[in-house]
């Protein structure tokens, strides 16, 4: 897969990753594409051990579950970080 395709698989994963999780993220699109990117990174890393294999090709059905499985954990992570930062007064 290519880089500019992989941005967008990112892209997307990370936005169908925030219509998932329930309540409110912040972050605007910037956010989105690394936090997806990133995301999309551990979920190929997860596929390539349980299963034998990572993201392929852009039009799998595998590729798409676990670069979204991937970037929902990252925005759970993402979210306990900049959650417990705040201070609230």
């Amino acid at each position: 897969m290519g880089f500019i395709a992989f941005l967008i698989l990112g892209l997307i994963a990370g936005a169908i990753a925030k219509l998932i999780l329930p309540g409110r993220q912040g972050g605007g699109w910037l956010i989105t594409l690394v936090l997806g990117v990133i995301g999309a990174f551990l979920g190929g890393w997860i596929g390539s051990l349980l299963f034998g294999g990572g993201l392929a090709d852009f039009f799998s059905i595998r590729t798409w579950l676990l670069a979204i499985l991937g970037s929902v954990i990252v925005l759970l992570v993402y979210g306990a970080l900049t959650g417990r930062s705040r201070r609230r007064v």
